[in-house]
């Protein structure tokens, strides 16, 4: 059993007086940054990694560009059974003929994650 004198925090803290000014716990305040950016930010960061990975030079959230807008795909594929692991399988391997004659190429930069990642994003736009 640690006793108060013979704990490393308690230790520091005698040998630095300015330590006394300092939270004790400043771990966990990182843990609960990291934490609240996982659930806050990541829509955030799946429209980033739409952005990296180029998506919008065809596909527009709001709008047709060269490629059906997001948002239409989502409400295409809503309530569908499968439809992220379709949707993703499609990011990475491309198609032609399910909306139209304009074919999508494969996307292999796109790795299995990601491709999972942003069909989440996608089926969750509104």
């Amino acid at each position: 059993m640690i006793v108060r004198q013979d704990c490393p925090a308690h230790r520091a803290r005698r040998r630095d007086p300015r330590a006394w000014t300092r939270p004790p716990f400043r771990r966990f305040r990182v843990l609960g940054a990291a934490l609240l950016w996982l659930v806050g930010g990541n829509a955030r960061a799946d429209e980033e990694l739409y952005k990296t990975r180029n998506c919008f030079a065809c596909h527009w959230i709001d709008r047709n560009h060269r490629a059906p807008q997001l948002k239409a795909i989502a409400a295409k594929y809503a309530g569908e059974r499968g439809a992220e692991e379709l949707l993703a399988r499609k990011i990475r391997e491309g198609g032609v003929g399910f909306w139209g004659n304009t074919p999508m190429p494969p996307q292999p930069q796109v790795t299995e994650a990601e491709a999972s990642t942003l069909s989440r994003w996608i089926l969750g736009l509104k």
